[in-house]
């Protein structure tokens, strides 16, 4: 068999040193080394491509298997001791244990839960800064024209939802809600009810209230639902609408008195019985469960949002220590994420923008940020 050459190699004269010795080995031989050599260069070639793959995969299991490399820590944008601090903490004890890492909790009240929400909007979008409060608020800032983000740029992790209560000192002269109606009715002076902000339980539950029939009160307003409701039990206002989970130890230590929930059906609280619905006597108030839980920025890398979703989905959506303190607290227990939560907790935020919007209190139509009106 013969060999020849093209190209600019087809004078001997120019060819380099390897391809004189090539020519010196027989055609027969040649064609062996040749054959083998291709078959070598074939098997490294496989051999890349398994080890490209392999680090496919490996990659796509790290991705899949995120874990926070530093502790991360939750903004709760109201004081310590409210519902928000108290079902967040839980929950950040359930992340540490689910991921390995330290979930702590940083309060940074201010501006109706604005100022720490928008902490942990400026923050990197890496997973490790969280942000904590009620769907209602995080949704309705925009509306305020306190952030700029809306809801659909946040990823909802919901685990509680917490009905507002109205309630006295126990010493108070109303004995049930009738008799606080009648009198908000009728007083020729304002009736103080204590409130953690402008997007509070209790401001949007006044706001419900005052939307059903004409009141007459003032919110006397504190940093947070906490100390609202200290207020009310130290006489300094006059009744309080805060969550339920708030005022529960206060209500079984006998220093508060449930007149009724802001809601359709009656609740139930271990340790004092049956709180009737406020729509005994005013049946035409619309409610719906306001949902709290934690929030990632949407555009937060996909392989975390993925790591958080796997959690809930696994551990938190069954999870005993959350139930039991929902059931202690006065509260809904119903973990859901993504999609699932945003319909859950969109009634909610559509009472609370529209009232602020309506009433004034927020100057940004709704409609521009989503919210849909409430039928």
């Amino acid at each position: 068999m013969a060999i020849s050459f093209r190209g600019r190699w087809k004078n001997r004269a120019n060819l380099p040193q390897a391809s004189l010795d090539r020519q010196r080995i027989p055609a027969s031989d040649y064609l062996t080394i040749w054959l083998v050599r291709g078959t070598a260069m074939g098997i490294r070639k496989l051999a890349y491509a398994a080890m490209a793959a392999a680090l496919t995969v490996s990659f796509s299991a790290s991705a899949q298997e995120w874990k926070p490399s530093e502790p991360v820590t939750i903004i709760v944008p109201w004081a310590a001791g409210g519902s928000t601090d108290t079902v967040t903490r839980i929950v950040a004890g359930e992340l540490t244990k689910a991921f390995g890492q330290n979930f702590v909790i940083l309060n940074q009240p201010g501006a109706s839960g604005s100022v720490g929400t928008r902490a942990a909007w400026e923050a990197a979008h890496d997973g490790l800064t969280i942000a904590a409060g009620a769907v209602a608020d995080l949704g309705a800032y925009p509306v305020f024209g306190t952030l700029d983000a809306q809801l659909s740029d946040w990823r909802l992790y919901l685990h509680v939802a917490n009905p507002g209560l109205i309630s006295v000192p126990v010493n108070s002269e109303w004995q049930d809600f009738g008799q606080l109606l009648e009198a908000l009715k009728t007083s020729s002076t304002p009736i103080t009810v204590s409130s953690g902000g402008l997007s509070s339980a209790t401001a949007i539950s006044m706001q419900t209230l005052e939307k059903a029939t004409k009141i007459n009160y003032r919110q006397i307003v504190y940093e947070g639902g906490n100390p609202a409701v200290i207020s009310t039990v130290s006489g300094e206002t006059q009744f309080t609408a805060a969550t339920a989970t708030e005022q529960v130890d206060m209500i079984r230590a006998g220093r508060l008195r449930p007149l009724a929930v802001i809601a359709d059906q009656p609740l139930e609280l271990e340790g004092f019985g049956t709180v009737p619905p406020v729509t005994e006597w005013l049946p035409e108030i619309k409610s719906a469960p306001n949902y709290f839980g934690i929030y990632l920025p949407a555009d937060t890398p996909q392989e975390v949002l993925d790591a958080m979703d796997k959690v809930w989905a696994e551990q938190i959506k069954d999870n005993e220590v959350l139930k039991k303190h929902a059931a202690e607290r006065g509260a809904l227990f119903n973990a859901t994420y993504g999609d699932e939560a945003v319909k859950a907790s969109t009634p909610y935020l559509s009472i609370n923008a529209w009232q602020q919007f309506e009433s004034g209190a927020a100057p940004n139509d709704p409609t521009g940020f989503g919210i849909p009106k409430p039928e």
